[in-house]
């Protein structure tokens, strides 16, 4: 359990979403910049990251927020703010822009299902490799 000033809660979000016409342009270094953006915007959002996974045309995120963040917010903060990031830090010296497509999936885990996500997307990253 987590608490704020006015809640104790444990929300837990699955969110996917993918590279525009879901392109298999994240890998190497630029899954590796990905990664490090996301978590980035996790430190500054006072987010829990609880797992990730970058593969090739999609990312699972399941991240822990306070109630005050709804769900769309939660994705559209990672999308938007991962693609200005990484545009600005990399596409001129790399040439390629990370474009997103418009929708996501979200879904909600409480405690007791949070392991099993977890495991999903474990065994989802280990299937892909």
């Amino acid at each position: 359990m987590k608490t704020t000033r006015h809640a104790t809660y444990d929300l837990n979000y699955h969110i996917v979403w993918i590279p525009k016409y879901r392109q298999s342009v994240l890998v190497g270094d630029v899954a590796t910049r990905v990664r490090d953006i996301i978590h980035e915007i996790a430190d500054e959002k006072d987010l829990e990251i609880i797992d990730l996974t970058v593969q090739p045309n999609h990312i699972h995120l399941f991240v822990s927020s306070p109630p005050k963040h709804a769900p769309s917010l939660l994705a559209n903060w990672f999308k938007g703010i991962s693609s200005r990031k990484y545009n600005h830090r990399y596409a001129d010296h790399d040439g390629e822009k990370i474009k997103w497509a418009r929708g996501y999936y979200a879904g909600t885990a409480g405690h007791v299902s949070s392991e099993t996500v977890e495991k999903y997307i474990q065994r989802h990253e280990a299937d892909e490799q």
